[in-house]
């Protein structure tokens, strides 16, 4: 799944691991989820858009996700 995390946390001029401290989880996991590698959870998204300032839907690119997701449905 895409996410805003690593674009969100460069312009807020922060580190990974400031990040992790500030939602209570390791910088593996937010590099993980920058990667694409690891869904976070809706309560970690929710920490993180708490973070930024933005909402879950924003953070998380749902409305975008959402669309490849439906059109990966269609070409079945």
């Amino acid at each position: 799944m895409k996410t805003r995390v690593k674009e969100l946390r460069t312009a807020a001029k922060m580190t990974q691991q400031q990040l992790a401290d500030l939602v209570h989880v390791s910088s593996r996991t937010i590099i993980s989820i920058e990667k694409g590698q690891y869904n976070p959870s809706l309560m970690l998204a929710y920490r993180m858009a708490e973070v930024f300032g933005v909402t879950v839907e924003d953070l998380c690119c749902l409305k975008e996700n959402k669309e490849v997701e439906d059109k990966q449905y269609e070409d079945l």
